[in-house]
């Protein structure tokens, strides 16, 4: 069991943590429509073909990978007097409202490769702008090892919300006849452009900023690399990339196998994502509160192997009877949320180590490259659409169509290699060497430390 340090920082309200975990709401939209709904409907209604869309996908989250460790280092070197953080969440806003509007409103059918490379470059460079500035915002929030669990959970629970509110979107847009598919996307695009500076604004009034002490990063090369040298932080971003890529090629092939190889149709398949993601909303205060019990690494290495067991299952599962499969999904969902916020609270812990050894505070670079290493995960996620290109797999809307070798290598795909995945997650993690009880005699030095400083 994990002890808190004694600490002079404030225990959160659940209103403030609420409000703080708004903007997740917009941001988590973007954060599924990436990887599940935009390759799909580039595919199917601008008409671009798959191979393409892979391509261009990839491309860009390479060339976004290289501006993380930039936006990390100047976040890292930002002082105002509105906070290190918060201004960048701000600079982000009025670029992901333009690539949303351009990105699923107006684009159009036959619009080139070129369009799709151009707004999804700069809409990746908004969301890591974002999303960068709100890890960050969480990690000063509450420095304390079980308080730290606490508001990345709250964050990861409002990114469930905001996960399922904008899955739903598209079929309640098909299932009350206002419109088809493509209309429940660009609707979705209405809902992200109007939430973003709703959500932003009211975190920017409503929560705090605490400043960190510790010197300005110089951001050299060796510096960096030295990052990548610790132990903590190289189980930490090895575990991250397995269990980015493992959820990646889930949503990446979740229409094409619940359609081809189970025989429902786009809605039922969106329902069972849906009903993922809600379990995953369900079981997130769980792990957090075992992550307490047993500390983050164990908890996310117990949540790594339970949920490849619990998806193989679900997968597996035949076709033909929507609630069973429903109910499966359900509770394969359950450690969905584990992975994602034990992660950055993790890393946030990391950040604390560096600064306990180094005097230097590399929080905002340290969360970018963890940032960095989810979305090598997503363009890894990606490489299924290249091998399904190569085994003569189309996409098509029902079960006809493809040859039995396709059919087979999305099966495989879609449950072998996600499952896999997970396992080797769990097994990352043995031997993690930031535990509970050393992060909480780093915290007390760190306080003794800046109280010093202070005086």
């Amino acid at each position: 069991m994990s002890t808190v340090a004694a600490s002079t920082a404030p225990r959160r309200s659940n209103a403030v943590l609420a409000a703080f975990s708004g903007p997740c709401l917009p941001l988590a939209a973007f954060g599924v429509a990436l990887p599940v709904t935009l390759p799909e409907f580039y595919a199917t209604f601008v008409g671009l073909e798959l191979g393409v869309v892979a391509a261009v996908f990839m491309a860009v989250r390479l060339i976004d990978i290289v501006f993380d460790p930039f936006i990390g280092w100047g976040m890292d070197r930002t002082k105002t007097r509105f906070g290190r953080y918060r201004p960048w969440m701000a600079l982000s806003t009025p670029m992901l409202m333009l690539a949303a509007f351009m990105m699923f409103v107006v684009v159009q059918p036959g619009a080139p490769p070129v369009y799709l490379f151009g707004w999804l470059l700069f809409l990746y460079l908004g969301f890591s702008i974002g999303t960068l500035g709100q890890l960050g915002w969480a990690a000063v929030l509450a420095p304390q090892y079980d308080q730290r669990s606490r508001v990345y959970g709250w964050w990861q629970v409002f990114n469930i919300i905001g996960v399922v509110l904008i899955l739903v979107l598209p079929t309640i847009v098909v299932k009350t006849g206002v419109g088809d598919y493509a209309a429940g996307v660009r609707i979705m695009g209405w809902a992200i452009v109007i939430a973003l500076p709703v959500t932003i604004g009211l975190a920017m009034v409503a929560v705090p900023e605490p400043v960190t002490k510790g010197d300005q990063p110089h951001g050299s090369l060796k510096a960096y690399l030295s990052l990548l040298g610790q132990k903590t932080v190289r189980k930490l971003l090895i575990a991250d990339l397995l269990l980015g890529v493992a959820p990646g090629i889930t949503g990446s092939l979740l229409f094409f196998f619940f359609g081809q190889i189970r025989g429902y149709d786009h809605t039922q398949a969106g329902l069972f994502m849906l009903v993922y993601f809600v379990a995953g909303l369900c079981g997130a205060p769980f792990w957090a509160w075992f992550a307490t019990r047993v500390g983050k690494d164990r908890g996310l290495a117990v949540a790594s192997v339970v949920s490849a067991a619990l998806y193989v299952g679900a997968t597996l599962v035949p076709g033909g009877n929507f609630a069973l499969t429903a109910v499966v999904m359900f509770i394969a969902g359950l450690p969905y949320a584990a992975g994602l916020f034990l992660t950055r609270a993790m890393m946030a812990d990391a950040g604390d180590e560096e600064r306990f050894e180094t005097g230097v505070d590399r929080t905002g670079l340290m969360l970018s490259i963890l940032s960095a290493t989810t979305k090598i995960g997503h363009v890894v996620a990606l490489v299924p659409y290249l091998i399904l290109q190569w085994v003569g797999f189309r996409a098509l809307p029902g079960p006809e169509g493809n040859s039995d070798t396709a059919l087979l290598t999305l099966q495989i795909l879609f449950i072998a290699v996600p499952g896999a995945l997970l396992v080797l997650a769990g097994v990352v993690l043995k031997n993690y060497p930031l535990t509970a009880a050393r992060h909480n005699a780093i915290r007390k030095a760190l306080d003794e430390r800046d109280a010093g400083v202070r005086a």
